[in-house]
C-alpha cells in the first residue's frame, strides 16, 4: 500500500497523530469487529497513550471534516460504536496481536508513514525557524536603511535652505553694470 494513502488516514486527535480502527482494519484486511475483539482480549498491551476511544464530539468533528459517515459500503451505513484510535505506539503494538505476514508488512508501512509525517513536521519547524530568523534580520536591515534614508533626507533639507549672505553685498545696480 502506498505511503500517501496511509498518511491520508492519519488524523490528529487530542494533540496526537492517530489512526482509526476501521482504517487499520481495512489496511490489515480484517473486519473491524475482529480487530476490536483482538484489542479487547489484549487490553493490557494498549495503555491510554497507545489507544483510546474517541468522544462523540471528536467523532463528529472527524466525520464532518475528514471521514465519510458510511466508510464501509458493504454495510448498511455508519458505525454503531465510537471508534478506537491508535497512536504510533498503538499501531506498533498491534503487530504483536495480528501475526499474519500481511499484517506485519502493513504494520511496517504504517510505521514508515508515521515516521515520514514526523520528519515533515520537523522539517516544517526548521523551515519556520529559518524564516523567522530571516524576517528578523531583514527587518533589522530595513530599519537601518530607513534610518539612513531619514538622515539623508534631513541633510538634504539643511542643504536646500537658502544661505544667508554674510559680509558686504554690492547694491543691485552695481551688479547689473558688469
Amino acid at each position: 500500500m502506498e505511503l500517501s494513502i496511509i498518511q491520508s488516514k492519519i488524523f490528529e486527535v487530542r494533540g496526537q497523530k492517530v489512526m482509526l480502527d476501521f482504517d487499520l482494519a481495512d489496511i490489515y484486511q480484517v473486519e473491524t469487529k475482529n480487530l476490536k475483539r483482538a484489542v479487547r482480549r489484549n487490553k493490557e498491551r494498549f495503555p491510554s497513550d497507545f489507544m483510546f476511544e474517541i468522544s462523540e464530539n471528536e467523532w463528529d468533528f472527524l466525520r464532518r471534516n475528514f471521514v465519510t459517515s458510511n466508510h464501509n459500503k458493504e454495510k448498511r451505513g455508519g458505525i454503531r460504536y465510537l471508534p478506537f484510535v491508535f497512536t504510533e505506539q498503538g499501531v506498533a503494538q498491534l503487530s504483536s496481536i495480528l501475526n499474519s505476514p500481511f499484517a506485519i508488512q502493513m504494520n511496517i508501512s504504517i510505521i514508515r508513514a508515521f515516521v515520514m509525517l514526523r520528519q515533515y513536521a520537523l522539517g516544517y519547524a526548521e523551515l519556520n525557524q529559518k524564516l523567522e530568523s530571516f524576517m528578523t534580520e531583514t527587518n533589522m536591515q530595513f530599519n537601518d536603511i530607513y534610518q539612513a534614508l531619514t538622515e539623508i533626507a534631513e541633510q538634504k533639507k539643511s542643504i536646500d535652505k537658502p544661505l544667508i549672505p554674510i559680509g558686504y553685498t554690492a547694491p543691485q545696480y552695481m551688479q547689473q553694470d558688469k
